[in-house]
Order: structure tokens, then C-alpha cells, then sequence
């Protein structure tokens, strides 16, 4: 039986994050939550010392990225993760405040697998996030 992999949530805003941990809470999803408060951490956890899980393979099932990060942005966050031939493999969700065509195209050109609109009304983020979840976890084919 093949091991929950985390998912990679890269989120600096606090209330955010606290809503998307409720949401996929709530979707009873079994993964851990891994938090990455900035870009520089998030390319830790990934490529770093702070990676989960054993060397070589797929350190997460899928990975939540803002594009508003500190230090290192979160586009800048996708062009690292499109250089490495294993970590490119895993989803990444872009989910950001932002709805400019720009920062769409840019994400999807840079590997992106989804781009998501925060909402601002509590009850449609969380179902957006809990649908994501499930989605992603759930009903999409990863390789092991």
C-alpha cells in the first residue's frame, strides 16, 4: 500500500491558511498539511533539508501555492519546480487573490496544472478548496 503523501500548502496569509486547513478538514481528507509561509520555505521543503518523505520520490500529493509570497514569489516558486524532472510531477494548484490574465498565463506557462481565484466569502472558498481537494487527491492518477 502506497503511503499519504503531505500536501504542500504555501500560504503567508494566516487567515487563509486557517481557512484552508478547515476546508480540507472538513473534506475529510487523510493528508497531512505541510506550511511553507514563503517562497524561499516552500523551495526548501521541496528540494532541501526540510523535505518530507524518502529521496528521489514524490515528497507530496499536491501542492496549494499563492503567488503573493515573500522573498521568493510564488511564479518564481513554479519555474524551480519545472526544472526538477521528479518534483515537476506533482499538481500544483495556483490558488491567489489575483485575477489578472497575466498572472493566469504566466502560471499555466509555467507549469501550473490549475489556476483558482481565492474567493472572499467564506462558505465559496471552502468549497473550492474542499473540491480541489477531492479532485486532486482523490480522483486524479498520479504515478507512484
Amino acid at each position: 500500500m502506497t503511503a499519504i503523501k503531505p500536501i504542500l500548502l504555501v500560504e503567508d496569509n494566516d487567515d487563509d491558511e486557517v481557512l484552508c486547513l478547515r476546508a480540507l478538514k472538513t473534506a475529510n481528507l487523510k493528508n497531512d498539511i505541510v506550511i511553507a509561509r514563503d517562497g524561499a520555505e516552500a523551495i526548501d521543503m521541496l528540494f532541501g533539508a526540510g523535505r518530507p518523505g524518502p529521496p528521489g520520490g514524490l515528497p507530496f500529493a499536491l501542492i496549494l501555492l499563492d503567488l503573493g509570497l515573500p522573498k521568493i514569489s510564488g511564479l518564481d516558486v513554479l519555474k524551480r519546480i519545472q526544472e526538477d524532472d521528479v518534483i515537476r510531477r506533482i499538481p500544483v494548484v495556483v490558488m491567489t487573490s489575483s485575477n489578472l490574465d497575466e498572472d493566469k498565463i504566466t502560471s499555466y506557462d509555467l507549469g501550473a496544472n490549475s489556476f483558482v481565484r481565492k474567493p472572499v466569502a467564506f462558505g465559496e472558498f471552502s468549497e473550492k478548496v474542499a473540491h480541489l481537494g477531492l479532485y486532486w487527491l482523490l480522483i486524479n492518477e498520479m504515478p507512484d
